[in-house]
């Protein structure tokens, strides 16, 4: 039995779905499932039973023994909410139970960590354990994916197997339901589709045009391949970055995804507003020598290529994954 928490979101049912595609269907989803817009995530996906978040301990208490993985993807993951108490709940405390209950019942785990956690990128994108405890993330959610990947780096006794992932910018199918915190590709998307051109954030950094901003976007599949192989290879516990190890303007996102639609680009500069302008970062990039030295091989979707996937194989026809 594989558990996923968050299954109802973006990432979690992707990865419920490709559970499904490797011949898995003993698979139980956990979240709060209270959103009717979340509900075709899982729709038509082969699943156990449903859990709800707040009785999945009580449920794991009992089911234990039939557990033989668990992918920890559940988390308020809103960049824009600044009550540090709803993360103290629900990314960090949560967390630690649920890294708890996997050393208490020899689970193994891989949970959700994110690129939030470098802040502005003052000490790089490097992953390497030693460099955490000096991390300074830029808002509440990502101040509460570095304080749990530092306590967890501060245990003695540990699942059999863990590994943390850094997730980047991640873009893909199963998306439709985040609002703001979607990603760029679906709102571009859904800006051409509305007015027939994009609005991108003016530059305010001397050192980077407009539209020249950097960022290191993954396709959820990948997201979705890379944490199976975790869960099939189980080489050597730690956290990782996960992206694709290439930073992108957004100007190539955009001229990726008009191209996808075959339009010719139309691009409107608007200033970043001043409420997130002086936290905006200009460049990310992962660092991905680290997992590639587990023996991942596959090579990662370029941008054009997921972004003509994801648009014509699921926005255009309204599908999920």
């Amino acid at each position: 039995m594989i558990i996923v928490t968050g299954a109802a979101g973006f990432i979690g049912s992707v990865m419920v779905g490709k559970l499904n595609n490797k011949g898995f269907t003993d698979i139980v989803p956990v979240d709060d499932f209270t959103r009717p817009e979340k509900e075709k995530n899982l729709a038509n996906k082969a699943i156990r039973e449903m859990v709800k978040r707040d009785e999945f301990f009580h449920w794991l208490d009992k089911n234990h023994k039939d557990v033989d993985f668990i992918y920890h993807l559940g988390a308020r993951t809103d960049t824009t909410e600044f009550d540090k108490s709803i993360f103290d709940e629900l990314n960090l405390g949560y967390s630690k139970k649920m890294w708890l209950a996997c050393v208490e019942y020899c689970i193994p785990l891989v949970y959700a960590s994110s690129a939030a956690t470098y802040g502005m990128g003052e000490l790089g994108y490097d992953d390497r354990h030693n460099l955490i405890p000096g991390l300074k993330p830029l808002n509440p959610y990502g101040e509460s994916k570095n304080e749990f990947d530092k306590w967890v780096l501060k245990q003695r006794e540990k699942p059999e197997f863990w590994a943390g992932l850094k997730f980047f910018n991640v873009y893909g199918p199963n998306e439709y339901h985040k609002g703001r915190m979607a990603s760029v590709v679906f709102h571009a998307y859904r800006q051409i589709m509305e007015t027939g051109k994009v609005k991108l954030f003016r530059s305010h950094n001397p050192d980077y045009e407009d539209g020249m901003q950097l960022r290191d976007f993954i396709y959820v599949k990948d997201v979705a391949d890379v944490m199976y192989f975790l869960m099939t290879c189980r080489k050597r516990p730690g956290i990782y970055n996960l992206g694709t190890g290439r930073a992108r303007a957004f100007l190539d996102l955009v001229r990726g995804t008009f191209r996808a639609l075959n339009r010719e680009p139309a691009i409107e500069f608007i200033d970043t507003p001043e409420d997130i302008r002086d936290k905006y970062q200009y460049f990310t990039e992962a660092k991905m020598e680290k997992l590639r030295s587990t023996g991942y091989t596959r090579p990662f979707y370029s941008l054009e290529e997921g972004i003509e996937e994801y648009v014509q194989g699921f926005l255009e026809k309204n599908r999920y994954f």
